[in-house]
């Protein structure tokens, strides 16, 4: 099964993708080096020009490997728990953000209502300018008055977000539209 954007595991996956899809790749530009040597006793050959065209998409699958080479996926305990914390709220997990001067890891978001409440264990991450980074995106997207606090420590992120959980238990709003709405712009900013 395919694990897609915005679900734990995403980055670990993509990571998988790349690295054997650029050593695939990489393997038939060899082969094909290789194969018209042998054919044809020399290097210059046809084969050799569909290795060099070969290496174009075998570089940009290895480039992607790289990008995505320092990230990684949210540890499963930490997913169990937020899941068993905050069942009632839509959540976005895996996510690299790109700004427009920065990278930002985030670990997990969770969204209830005008709420959004994330975590980063990436000590990297700069957790004010993600939180104006997007609160930011969506006013300009027309969805203002959104509270974005984005943590480094966990336990605060969980003491939230389980607080987010009981108020959505009180309130128990059955339209979630502008929750999948907020989702949708977070994740066309994540690679």
């Amino acid at each position: 099964m395919k694990i897609q954007k915005g679900e734990p595991g995403y980055v670990k996956a993509r990571k998988i993708k790349f690295f054997i899809g650029a050593a695939a790749e990489f393997a038939i530009v060899i082969a094909l080096v290789v194969l018209g040597y042998v054919k044809t006793g020399n290097r210059m050959n046809f084969f050799t020009v569909l290795a060099v065209v070969g290496c174009l998409p075998a570089a940009k699958m290895l480039v992607e490997f790289i990008t995505m080479m320092p990230y990684k996926s949210i540890e499963p305990e930490k997913y169990r728990e937020i899941e068993e914390k905050a069942p009632l709220l839509t959540k976005v997990y895996d996510l690299v953000i790109t700004g427009n001067d920065k990278v930002m890891p985030v670990d997990v978001l969770v969204i209830s209502d005008h709420t959004v409440c994330g975590y980063t264990g990436n000590e990297k991450t700069d957790d004010v300018k993600v939180s104006r980074y997007l609160k930011e995106m969506l006013h300009n997207n027309r969805l203002e008055k959104i509270t974005v606090k984005v943590f480094h420590d966990y336990t605060a992120f969980l003491a939230r977000a389980e607080g987010m959980n009981n108020v959505m238990t009180v309130e128990q709003s059955g339209d979630r539209r502008r929750e999948r709405k907020i989702r949708q712009l977070i994740l066309t900013t994540s690679i």
